[in-house]
C-alpha cells in the first residue's frame, strides 16, 4: 500500500484500540494526524499520520523539546523531508495486518499459559516452571479493530515458539471474527509475524527530539 493511499481511518482504529490496551486517552484529530497525550516519563504526547500532510511539517516546526514524537505510515526519507533540524529518526517499524486464521502452536513442556480476558483488553502470560514470565502480550478489541500490543519474549526463552503461543492465545479471545487484526512490529518482530501470515501495509517511522535545537536555551 502506498503512502498516498493509506487509509487514515485504519490508523485511527489501530491507535484507538492501542490507547485502550495501554490505558491512554483516545486519539484526537490534530494537524492532519491523530494526537495521543501519553503523559509518560519518556513521552508527553505523540502524533500519528497516515500520510504526509502539510500539518506535519507545520507541527514539527513548533516543537523544540524532547518527549514529543511524530510518527508516519511511510518511509524514513518521507518523514525526514518534513522535519527541520534537531529530529532523530528511529529504527524502522511496520504497520501490519492479517486475515489468516491463527495456527495453533502447542505450548512447550516446562511452561504454563495464563490468559486474562477483560471486556476490552486481554492479557496473556507464559510462565516457566520457575515462575518467571517467559513471554507476554496484550490485545484490545473495538468495533473497528483487534489490536495486538507489547508482544514480548524474554531473551533466555526465545526460539521456542512462545511468541506464536502468545499470539494464538490472544487471537482466541477475539469476539468478532471479521474485525480487522492490526499491529505495529519492529524489524525483528516483522519476521515472526510474516511467518504467521501477516502482511506489511506500510513502513511505520518515528521521529523525536533528542536534544534542544541550536539557538534555543535550555
Amino acid at each position: 500500500m502506498t503512502e498516498s493511499s493509506f487509509d487514515p481511518m485504519l490508523v485511527h482504529a489501530w491507535l484507538a484500540a492501542r490507547s485502550i490496551a495501554r490505558g491512554l486517552p483516545a486519539p484526537v484529530f490534530d494537524h492532519g494526524g491523530f494526537r495521543v497525550d501519553t503523559g509518560s516519563d519518556t513521552e508527553v504526547r505523540r502524533w500519528v499520520f497516515a500520510r504526509l500532510e502539510p500539518g506535519l511539517a507545520a507541527l514539527a516546526g513548533t516543537i523544540s523539546e524532547p518527549g514529543h514524537s511524530l510518527k508516519l505510515c511511510g518511509t524514513a526519507d518521507a518523514l525526514r523531508s518534513a522535519l527541520p533540524d534537531g529530529w532523530h529518526i528511529d529504527d524502522a517499524s511496520y504497520f501490519m495486518a492479517t486475515d489468516v486464521p491463527g495456527h495453533k502452536r502447542p505450548l512447550p513442556a516446562g511452561y504454563v499459559l495464563e490468559t486474562d480476558r477483560g471486556a476490552a483488553v486481554s492479557a496473556v502470560r507464559v510462565r516457566s516452571v520457575a515462575g518467571d514470565i517467559a513471554a507476554s502480550g496484550y490485545a484490545a478489541e473495538t468495533d473497528a479493530a483487534f489490536v495486538y500490543d507489547r508482544i514480548v519474549t524474554a531473551a533466555q526463552h526465545r526460539r521456542r515458539g512462545l511468541g506464536h503461543v502468545v499470539m494464538n492465545a490472544l487471537c482466541n479471545t477475539k469476539r468478532v471474527a471479521a474485525t480487522p487484526e492490526l499491529l505495529v512490529a519492529t524489524e525483528a518482530g516483522r519476521a515472526l509475524y510474516e511467518r504467521l501470515g501477516w502482511r506489511v501495509l506500510s513502513p511505520y517511522t518515528t521521529a523525536s527530539i533528542v536534544q534542544t535545537r541550536i539557538g534555543i536555551s535550555t
